[in-house]
C-alpha cells in the first residue's frame, strides 16, 4: 500500500508546472518546514512563492506565513523521489548556500553531502566536524552517521579507514551494535597504523562479545595489544581493561590472569592475578588504588565498572554500588545507551547484594527491557539470569523456569559462564526456598561449576552449603564453608563475615554452632533484612531442635516479619512453619490491620510519601532515588493496597 501511494502521489505531482515540481524538490530536501528557508533557496533556483500555489490547490502542501508542511510523508518523499538527480543536487546545494551561520552548520554539512557525488575531502572533514559536535552533545546515533557519511566521501585510505572505526565505536555507544558490525565489515584490513588497529579491535570484540563468544572477544583484544604494545604502549590498558571484562564474562579465570601479567603494573590488571590466586591482602591494596582512581571524574566508563565489578567480588558492595550508580549516571548524561543496560545490570546485581530488592527489581527491569529493545542479546541473557534469581527470592516458580532457560539457551552454547551460573543459581535457590535440597544441590554445583573458579562462585557458596546439608550431605558442605571463613578474614567485610559464619554454624557440631550464628547475627547490624532473615531461620530451627522453643519463636517471628515485608514467600512459608512447629500458631492478618505491611520497605516509604501529595520527583530527591525507580515503586505497591490511583492513597493511610 505504501508503494502504491507514493507512485499515486508522484503521479500527481508530475502533472504541476516544473517551475512547481522543482520548488517542492528544494522543499522536499529540506528538513525544517521553514518557508523563508525554502523560499530563499528556491530563488536561486529561479523559483518564487507563486510556484507553490498549484501544490496548495491539490491539497499536496499546506503553507502558511512560516511554514510548509507536506499532507503526508509519503508526499514529501515523492517529491524529492521524482525529481531529477541534477534537481535534488541543486536543491540540496542551494539550500546549503543560505545555511551560512555557525548555528547551522551541521544543516549545511548535510546538505553539502547530500548534493555531492564523489570524494570530497572538504565536505568530509566538514561532516566529522558535525560529528564530533553531536557527541559532544551525547547524540551518538547522529555522531555515527555522520563519521559514516564522512567515511563515504574520503578518498584517502587511512582517513577513510579511521571514520568508519570511529562512526562504528560511535553506533557501539548508541547501542546499535547491528550496525557496529556491518560498519567494521566495511574497514579495510590489513591496518597499518597500530593505534588504528587498537581502536578497530576495540569495536570488533564489542560484536564478538555481542554476536559470538566472549572468550573470543577477549582473545581478538588480548593479541591487538601484544601487537601494538611496543608502538603505542597508550593504547595498551584500555585494550587489556576491554579483555579482562570479556574474560570475566566468560567466567575464564585462566584467561583473566593471563590477560593481566602483560601489564602487572597496572593496578586494574594485576589485581585479577592476586584474587585469583588466592592472595587477597594484595588484591584489596590493588583494589584501594583502583577505588581511589574510580571516583575522580574523568574517569574512563570501563575503567569504573571493572572497578565496581571487582568490589562486588571482592564484597565490598557498598563501595561497588557507588561506583555503579556513579556509571549508570554518567551513561544517561552522556547518552551512552549502549552501556547503560550494563552499567544497570551492576547496579542490580550489587542492590540484589545489599537486600535492596525492590531497587534491584527495578533496575533489572528497565535494563533488560533497553537491552531488549537495542537487541543486545547477550546482555539480555544476563539481565534474565539477574530476573530469575529475583523471581526465585520470591518464589515466583514459572517466571524463575522461564528467565533461567531464556538465558541459558544463550549463554551455554557461547560459553557465557558468568550467565550460566547466574541462571543456574536462580534455579538453585528457588529450589532450597521451596525445600527441594536434593534439586537445590545438584543446580548449585553445576553453577559452581560454571562460574570457572572458586572465588567467582563466592556469591552462591551459602546457598550451596545450606543446601549440601539439608540435602543430607554436610560433608560436602565443609571445605567451602572452611573457604569462606578465610576469605572473610581477608577481606573484612561485615555482610560476608556474617554469611561466613552462618555457614560455619551449619556444618559446626552444636557447642560451637550457636556461637556462629550468634557472631552472624551480630555481624547483621549493617547488613541486608534478607541475610539476616535466612540467618535467624536457621539459627531458629537449630533452636527448636535443641528443644529452646522459646527462644526459636523470637528469631522465627522476626525472620518471619522480614520476609513477609520482602515479599518472599518461599522463606516466610518455611518461617511460619518452624514456627508453628515450635509452639505458636501464627497468623499474618493478626499482626496489624494496617495495609502497610503488604508492602516492602522501600514502597512503604515511597506510599507514605506520596499519600502526602509529594511528586516522583520530590519522594525521588528525599530518598536518594531515580523518578523512575519511585514509579516503578508505586506500580508495584497500588496492587498490593488493592487501589489504582494516588488519590487513594490519603483515605487509605489514614488511622
Amino acid at each position: 500500500m505504501p508503494h502504491q501511494l507514493q507512485d499515486a502521489f508522484a503521479q500527481q505531482i508530475r502533472r504541476l508546472p516544473d517551475a512547481t515540481q522543482r520548488t517542492l524538490a528544494v522543499a522536499a530536501a529540506d528538513d525544517t518546514g521553514d518557508l523563508p528557508t525554502v523560499l530563499a533557496a528556491a530563488g536561486r533556483l529561479d523559483g518564487e512563492v507563486w510556484d507553490l500555489e498549484p501544490a496548495e490547490r491539490a491539497g499536496l502542501v499546506f503553507v502558511s506565513a512560516q511554514n510548509l508542511r507536506f499532507r503526508h510523508p509519503l508526499i514529501r518523499f515523492a517529491a524529492y523521489q521524482q525529481a531529477p538527480l541534477a534537481w535534488r543536487i541543486a536543491a540540496h546545494r542551494a539550500l546549503a548556500a543560505d545555511l551560512d551561520g555557525a548555528q547551522h552548520a551541521h544543516r549545511r554539512a548535510w546538505h553539502l553531502a547530500a548534493a555531492t557525488t564523489g570524494p570530497d575531502e572538504e565536505v568530509a572533514a566538514e561532516l566529522e566536524r558535525v560529528a564530533e559536535w553531536a557527541g559532544s552533545r551525547q547524540a551518538m546515533a547522529s555522531a555515527s552517521a555522520a563519521y559514516e557519511r564522512a567515511a563515504r566521501l574520503t578518498a584517502d585510505p587511512h582517513r577513510h579507514a579511521r571514520r568508519l572505526i570511529t562512526a562504528a565505536q560511535k553506533a557501539s555507544e548508541a547501542g546499535q551494535d547491528e550496525r557496529c558490525r556491518t560498519l567494521t565489515d566495511q574497514v579495510p584490513l590489513p591496518l597499518g597504523d597500530p593505534g588504528m588497529a587498537a581502536d578497530f579491535a576495540r569495536v570488533r570484540s564489542v560484536v564478538e562479545l555481542g554476536y559470538g563468544s566472549p572468550r573470543r572477544a577477549a582473545r581478538i583484544l588480548a593479541d591487538c595489544a601484544d601487537a601494538i604494545s611496543a608502538d603505542r604502549p597508550d593504547k595498551l590498558a584500555p585494550l587489556l581493561t576491554d579483555a579482562v571484562h570479556a574474560a570475566f564474562c566468560a567466567g575464564d579465570a585462566p584467561l583473566m590472569v593471563e590477560i593481566g601479567v602483560r601489564a602487572p603494573h597496572l593496578p586494574i590488571l594485576a589485581l585479577p592475578a592476586h584474587l585469583l590466586a588466592g592472595d587477597l591482602p594484595g588484591a584489596r591494596r590493588a583494589l584501594d588504588t583502583l577505588v581511589r582512581a574510580g571516583r575522580l571524574a574523568d574517569v574512563r566508563l570501563m575503567d569504573q565498572l571493572v572497578t565496581a565489578i571487582y568490589c562486588h567480588l571482592m564484597a565490598d558492595h557498598a563501595t561497588a554500588h557507588e561506583l555503579a550508580a556513579a556509571a549508570v549516571a554518567h551513561c544517561r548524561e552522556q547518552g551512552i545507551g549502549g552501556w547503560l543496560p550494563t552499567t544497570l545490570h551492576l547496579r542490580a546485581q550489587v542492590e540484589l547484594a545489599l537486600g535492596r530488592l525492590d531497587d534491584a527489581h527495578a533496575h533489572a527491569t528497565e535494563a533488560l527491557r533497553l537491552a531488549d529493545g537495542y537487541d543486545l542479546d547477550h546482555r539480555a541473557a544476563h539481565l534474565r539470569a539477574l530476573s530469575a534469581v529475583l523471581a526465585a527470592v520470591q518464589g515466583e516458580e514459572a517466571q524463575t523456569r522461564e528467565m533461567a532457560e531464556q538465558a541459558l539457551e544463550y549463554t551455554r552454547p557461547r560459553s557465557v559462564g558468568r550467565g550460566a551460573a547466574e541462571a543456574l543459581w536462580a534455579l538453585g535457590l528457588l529450589d532450597l526456598g521451596l525445600g527441594r535440597a536434593q534439586d537445590a544441590l545438584r543446580h548449585l554445583e553445576t553453577a559452581r561449576q560454571a562460574a570457572g573458579h572458586p572465588f567467582l562462585a563466592r556469591h552462591l557458596l551459602p546457598d550451596l552449603i545450606e543446601a549440601a546439608v539439608r540435602a543430607g550431605h554436610p560433608e560436602g558442605a565443609r571445605a567451602p564453608a572452611d573457604q569462606l571463613m578465610t576469605w572473610a578474614a581477608d577481606l573484612g567485610q561485615l555482610q560476608f563475615t556474617a554469611q561466613a559464619h552462618r555457614c560455619a554454624a551449619l556444618t559446626s557440631p552444636d557447642p560451637q554452632a550457636e556461637q556462629h550464628y550468634l557472631a552472624a547475627l551480630d555481624l547483621h547490624t549493617d547488613s541486608n533484612d534478607f541475610d539476616r532473615a535466612r540467618t535467624q531461620l536457621l539459627y531458629g530451627e537449630w533452636l527448636r531442635r535443641s528443644r529452646r522453643n522459646i527462644d526459636a519463636r523470637d528469631q522465627l517471628r522476626t525472620a518471619l516479619k522480614n520476609f513477609d515485608q520482602l515479599n518472599a514467600r518461599p522463606w516466610a512459608h518455611r518461617a511460619r512453619t518452624e514456627l508453628q512447629a515450635a509452639g505458636e500458631t501464627h497468623d499474618p492478618s493478626d499482626a496489624t490491620d494496617s495495609p502497610l505491611t503488604r508492602l516492602s520497605a522501600q514502597e512503604r516509604e515511597v506510599v507514605r510519601l506520596a499519600a502526602t501529595g509529594a511528586t516522583n520527583r520530590e519522594i525521588a530527591t528525599h530518598l536518594f532515588l531515580s523518578p523512575r525507580t519511585v514509579a516503578h515503586h508505586l506500580y508495584r505497591a497500588f496492587p498490593k493496597l488493592g487501589i489504582s490511583s494516588r488519590t487513594e492513597l490519603a483515605n487509605l493511610l489514614t488511622p
